[in-house]
């Protein structure tokens, strides 16, 4: 046993030299045994934004008008006074839209995000408030003539991509309203019928949009975790969106092969996610699924109640729970709420919003790469339900979402970390190999035990990269897409590798927790 231990031991330092050298500009990417990896950039800070759970809130209505979240813009707006045109084509537009624009979201929302834990959020924007860099996005669109209208929002969303620089925040920036309307909601940008699917010239309007967006961003903002690039499609058919989804990517990784995609799934969850499995290994960009999850709207949402619906949630057996299980490390929940029908409320509100919101924050927190609730305020009133503000303030939701909140450095002396954290890998890893080679040993197949031992190390020293990546008392970041992460770093798709990486990234989140928070 001794003699194995030190070979554990010496493999432990190893892997731990190989992964320093990368964080400090040495070898471009680790290579086990499988085969050569599709490189990382461990150097670069914007891996770290990317690749990190995500929990998060939308900043809805800011950018996107819904009038039932924000109704001042509207007192002006043309009927039927529902969307960003009709409020364009309305009187004082401007002056309007660009007094909403400076105060909807201001410094101390920013402050009370980054209490909450929150370490990214989701904001959304619509074509047309990119023209104020590039005229010619509104070209041939029902926004053509109103130029002067939306050319100062370009500089306000630059103003928040870098306020939330300053706090250490990730922005997702989702496409909420393309060329021609992509479903038949008013925060598709218009109150019209959409005609994205209908109109080839839409669809191709929309990928020079998405490419006019990653050429005015640049490199210049690591922060920004990717690009969504429909919110809710309302396809004809699963086949019409997987097309465009595909011309999309193959012209965006063209341009930047880097940025994170987001891809709505149309609430068809198993059917996208084999479909972006399967497509993945040939596009250079990860790709994420983004599932909406709602219990409010529907006739059997309303019959059903709250404690019901938490039920359903936490029950392992449940399909949800076993669908996110399945997919979850490769999808992120990109709107949700504590929200609930009057039906479903029987006894008390506040407990009945927390506990439902509970049992889906306790899901998405075990099962899925990240969350982002919807939306950060309401302009009216008070609501326990859609209000993250008024969740909070209720205490709907904890008062700290952010994960672990780091403590204590968890450095030392380079050598007593070194000394530390081998020892704890090394009595982790002894006991789940055994485990794990066991068990395969007695099922028929070939294995490669030594793959597991490689995934764990790689799973608990990454692990520990990202925990350190961060100032001491911000939101602790964890890998949060496991899967992408892992067929990286592995170079090859070998199961053996991925069941050590997970089980290496666990122990090393305990590990963390244990002696740092």
């Amino acid at each position: 046993m001794d003699r194995f231990m030190n070979k554990v031991k010496g493999k432990i330092q190893k892997t731990m030299d190989q992964i320093e050298r990368e964080l400090t500009g040495g070898d471009s990417a680790v290579v086990p045994s499988g085969g050569p990896p599709i490189p990382l950039d461990l150097n670069n800070p914007a891996t770290f934004f990317r690749y990190r759970k995500q929990r998060g809130v939308n900043l809805g209505s800011w950018f996107v008008l819904e009038r039932w979240i924000s109704e001042a813009p509207f007192r002006e707006a043309k009927a039927p006074g529902q969307s960003d045109l009709d409020v364009a084509k309305g009187s004082n537009a401007k002056s309007i839209l660009e007094q909403h624009w400076d105060t909807w979201i201001t410094e101390p929302d920013w402050q009370f995000l980054a209490e909450k834990g929150v370490n990214t959020v989701r904001l959304p924007i619509g074509y047309y408030h990119l023209c104020g860099a590039e005229r010619g996005v509104l070209e041939r669109t029902h926004f053509e003539d109103h130029y002067d209208v939306f050319s100062g929002a370009w500089p306000r969303i630059v103003a928040a991509l870098e306020t939330a620089q300053r706090y250490g925040m990730g922005v997702l920036l989702d496409l909420h309203a393309a060329p021609g309307k992509q479903n038949h909601d008013s925060h598709g940008g218009t109150s019209k019928d959409p005609e994205f699917f209908h109109k080839s010239r839409h669809r191709d309007h929309t990928i020079t949009v998405l490419l006019t967006l990653i050429r005015l961003l640049g490199n210049r903002y690591p922060h920004i975790v990717g690009i969504e690039l429909l919110n809710e499609p309302a396809p004809p058919s699963d086949g019409d969106l997987k097309s465009w989804y595909s011309e999309a990517i193959r012209a965006i990784s063209a341009v930047d092969p880097t940025i994170p995609l987001y891809l709505g799934e149309c609430w068809q969850t198993e059917n996208y996610a084999g479909w972006m499995k399967s497509i993945q290994p040939g596009v250079p960009n990860m790709l994420v699924l983004d599932h909406h999850l709602y219990r409010c709207f529907t006739g059997e949402d309303t019959q059903t109640p709250a404690d019901d619906h938490a039920g359903r949630l936490r029950d392992p057996n449940n399909a949800t729970p076993q669908l996110f299980g399945r997919v979850g490390s490769s999808m992120v929940i990109g709107e949700w709420s504590a929200a609930l029908n009057p039906g479903s409320i029987k006894y008390d509100n506040d407990k009945e919003h927390r506990v439902f919101a509970n049992a889906q924050y306790e899901l998405y927190e075990r099962t899925c790469a990240g969350f982002f609730f919807w939306t950060y305020k309401k302009g009216e009133g008070w609501d326990n339900g859609w209000s993250f503000r008024d969740v909070q303030r209720s205490e709907v939701l904890p008062s700290w979402i952010g994960g672990m909140r780091g403590r204590i450095p968890p450095d030392g002396s380079d050598a007593q970390r070194r000394d530390a954290a081998g020892h704890a890998a090394t009595g982790q890893l002894i006991n789940r190999q055994a485990s794990h080679s066991g068990y395969w040993s007695t099922q028929s197949g070939n294995y490669n035990f030594a793959r597991f031992g490689e995934g764990f190390f790689m799973g608990w020293n990454d692990s520990y990269a990202f925990f350190r990546s961060v100032p001491i008392g911000a939101p602790v970041p964890e890998i949060g897409f496991r899967a992408e992460w892992a067929r990286r770093r592995s170079g090859d798709g070998y199961w053996e590798f991925e069941h050590g990486f997970n089980q290496g990234a666990d122990a090393a989140r305990h590990d963390y927790a244990s002696n740092y928070c």
